[in-house]
């Protein structure tokens, strides 16, 4: 592997991905970089493969947080998304930012640690947005980041 190689997280949001995607517009400032519906792929989808119905879900779509693209779709089906064993890291450079993006992220989810003072940031807290994706909101003084 060379210096060049980056991880990208991508995220099956099962149906929901551009109600998800617009969710991180409005709560984070994410900027959409492109979005293809199953229905505009070049190459055909194979029979059986797509739920049905779906074929305007969003088979692909790439958005900015800041400095990261997340990928996303909304997979190829309607089982249950389970997002477990991770969560996504969202370093803010201000308390009054991470004020406002913890609320708005934590709209209709859950908060798992309140966002408060800890030994290493002025604000650190965890929440599962209403999609189930985890967050960590952690504030990095500009300098540090």
């Amino acid at each position: 592997m060379g210096n060049q190689s980056i991880v990208q997280p991508y995220l099956f949001f099962n149906g929901n991905c551009e109600e998800a995607v617009e969710f991180y517009r409005k709560a984070i400032g994410a900027e959409i970089e492109m979005t293809m519906r199953f229905k505009d792929s070049p190459d055909p989808i194979p029979p059986g493969r797509l739920a049905p119905g779906w074929e305007d879900k969003i088979m692909h779509t790439s958005f900015r947080v800041g400095q990261t693209t997340v990928m996303a779709s909304d997979g190829c089906g309607t089982e249950k998304t389970g997002f477990q064993g991770f969560s996504l890291s969202l370093a803010i450079a201000t308390e009054a930012e991470a004020d406002y993006c913890f609320k708005a992220l934590a709209d209709g989810g859950k908060i798992t640690m309140p966002l408060g003072k800890t030994f290493w940031s002025p604000r650190f807290g965890m929440l599962e947005d209403k999609f189930g994706v985890g967050w960590m909101i952690n504030v990095i003084p500009a300098a540090h980041m």
